[in-house]
């Protein structure tokens, strides 16, 4: 994890096999808070690479050459633990982000993400906050809801039962509006009930909700 006093730049290791995705994106993550310090196009030399380079945040596809994305996490994560990882692929299916996930990934966005968001979701991980394209936070948070009962939750008593339903789909990556249809009530009533959730819950934004309900095993 980043130290928030250090100003440094967080340093970035690109993980994908194609030259010309990782040459846009390094031309695209154009951002004073992070420098790529490195690239690599399988898995082989993704070990490598953030072994010697040993960067804060590794973006890394979900399928190279020679394996997946999975090796790579499994064969650095337990020497270099403060090596957070970042899923950016081109696949949204269900088995690739749980997989991901499950491997030790702190989140996973899809290959369509803009540019500042990108950028966003790499500072977030680096800072030890868990991040996920629209939807795709769905399906962590049902596997692993999957994986045990859910626990107790104080913090969920100080919502009221719509604002705890307006919570779940808001950390599974709802558009308010898709969230208006579901629930049956108006756009600006969901607006009022997400901004109700964040201020009782003491957070800040969309992402920190993703990763507070994912920690919590809440779906």
């Amino acid at each position: 994890m980043v130290n928030d006093m250090d100003d440094k730049p967080i340093s970035v290791v690109l993980v994908d096999d194609h030259a010309l995705f990782r040459a846009g994106v390094r031309a695209e993550l154009v951002d004073s808070r992070l420098e790529v310090i490195a690239e690599a196009s399988d898995v082989a030399e993704a070990i490598e690479v953030i072994a010697a380079r040993q960067p804060d945040v590794v973006l890394l596809d979900v399928h190279l050459p020679g394996g997946d994305g999975s090796a790579v996490i499994a064969a650095i994560a337990d020497e270099y633990p403060d090596v957070s990882f970042l899923a950016l692929s081109v696949s949204d299916a269900a088995d690739d982000v749980i997989d991901t996930i499950r491997a030790g990934a702190r989140g996973y966005v899809t290959k369509s993400i803009a540019p500042d968001e990108l950028a966003e979701a790499v500072v977030k991980v680096a800072g030890g906050d868990a991040v996920f394209s629209p939807r795709l936070a769905g399906f962590v948070l049902d596997a692993f809801s999957r994986d045990a009962p859910d626990p107790a939750h104080p913090e969920l008593d100080r919502l009221t039962p719509r604002e705890q339903e307006v919570m779940r789909y808001l950390a599974r990556g709802y558009a308010y509006k898709e969230i208006a249809r579901e629930l049956t009530i108006s756009i600006k009533t969901v607006e009022s009930h997400a901004s109700a959730v964040l201020r009782k819950l003491q957070l800040t934004s969309r992402y920190e909700l993703t990763s507070w309900a994912t920690r919590r095993r809440l779906v």
